[in-house]
């Protein structure tokens, strides 16, 4: 038993994840490679190898003639009979091969022959390994800056996160550990090139992923997703249970798993709604958290027209234009938003709201409101699914979902002859 050989390969399988059988085979080639360097050739080479033990012999297979004119390839009847007496002309005697007897060169070509495949194998452990995580998170170690781009260390391997890949003022400082979505994996003889990046919308399904078992186990599924990467989320969700609320459990108890992924993605807000396969109703949702009034969509040009109260309008479209962009993204379509005042004037509210709302009446538009509004014309202060958010008579600018948006004047009706 060739007990150091077995020990090495024992190491390599354990240590570099190297199958035994791919090192033997590599042995086996070094060896048939040396006697080609040795002798000139090694077509009659025959390397045999016992996979067991890691016992090996080499034998070279020359052919009995009365007249040698090839050394390499013939051997004469006198030496084949001091080998094995049986042999005679025509025969074909195994001659067997002392490697110890190889020059240095020969030698020193079969040991880069075994580093090589040894090196090969290692690539392709590591590409195999993280070609697998592909459309996937992984982990990483800040390691430093190259220029713009940012060298992580994913663990057997390297990957770079490009400028374009990175959330716009994220800053990350050596050996802090961050979460990456790992875009692809490309093969190279240099070994694996792995693209990550922070700004993909798959990271936030992962994460969620990673922390909703509701998701992970596919009760709920995640039905779309639009991002700004670092500054806003939608993300629209759908429950194959009746029994699970698909936003309660994203969202989690007080918060706790949304928050979660909003710690990991530094501060960036996430909006969860409720997918419908109503493009109309979808898109009601999209918009939140502005109310609308009604939708009109037509879901082969792909195109909807919104009307939402005056004093939404501003929610509706997001600070420049970020939540009605957004919307539009998670539903797949151009949405045209007027406020209530711009549709009564083009003529695009429908008559039954008016009605409802005592918009028309024998003299035509009355311009008044009921029911939600004040006598002054304002928003009357305080709706339940937004709080104190409106209690001074119109939205104050502090709901967390809509960031930088001004606190409206009152509105004011004025009656028209219309």
């Amino acid at each position: 038993m060739n007990t150091e050989l077995m020990e090495a390969l024992t190491i390599l399988e354990k240590e570099k994840n190297i199958s035994r059988d791919v090192m033997m085979d590599a042995i086996e080639n070094s060896l048939i490679s040396a006697c080609k360097n040795h002798f000139g050739t090694a077509e009659n080479i025959k390397v045999i190898m016992d996979r067991e033990t890691c016992d090996y012999a080499v034998y070279a297979e020359k052919k009995v003639v009365e007249e040698v004119t090839e050394p390499a390839l013939e051997i004469s009847l006198e030496d084949a009979e001091k080998i094995d007496s049986a042999l005679q002309i025509g025969d074909v005697a195994q001659i067997p091969v002392q490697s110890k007897e190889f020059g240095r060169i020969a030698t020193q070509n079969a040991k880069n022959l075994i580093l090589q495949k040894i090196r090969e194998e290692e690539r392709k452990v590591v590409f195999d390994q993280y070609f697998e995580k592909e459309k996937d998170i992984v982990t990483g170690i800040v390691q430093r800056y190259v220029g713009k781009n940012i060298s992580i260390n994913l663990g057997r391997a390297d990957a770079m996160l490009t400028e374009n890949e990175q959330v716009k003022g994220e800053v990350f400082k050596p050996t802090e550990r961050i979460k990456l979505y790992v875009v692809e994996v490309k093969n190279t003889p240099k070994g694996p090139k792995i693209l990550v990046s922070r700004t993909h919308p798959e990271l936030v399904k992962r994460l969620f992923e990673a922390e909703v078992a509701e998701v992970r186990e596919g009760i709920v599924e995640i039905k779309s997703i639009a991002r700004e990467a670092g500054s806003r989320t939608k993300m629209a969700v759908w429950s194959n249970d009746p029994n699970v609320d698909p936003v309660g459990a994203c969202v989690g108890m007080n918060g706790s798993r949304v928050n979660a992924v909003v710690q990991e993605l530094r501060g960036e807000k996430i909006d969860i709604i409720n997918w419908d396969e109503n493009p109309a109703l979808l898109i009601e949702n999209a918009l939140s958290p502005a109310k609308v009034i009604s939708v009109m969509a037509d879901p082969e040009e792909k195109v909807a027209s919104v009307i939402v109260p005056d004093y939404q309008l501003s929610l509706a479209i997001g600070k420049e234009g970020q939540n009605a962009r957004l919307a539009a993204r998670l539903t797949g379509y151009k949405i045209d938003i007027k406020s209530e005042t711009q549709a009564i004037e083009a003529g695009d509210l429908p008559e039954n709201y008016m009605e409802q709302m005592g918009l028309i009446g024998e003299e035509g538009y009355t311009g008044d409101y009921e029911d939600e509004y004040a006598e002054d014309g304002a928003y009357d202060g305080y709706d339940e699914d937004y709080g104190e958010d409106y209690e001074d008579g119109g939205y104050d600018g502090d709901y967390e979902d809509q960031e930088g948006q001004d606190e409206p004047d009152e509105i004011e009706f004025v009656e028209t002859d219309n």
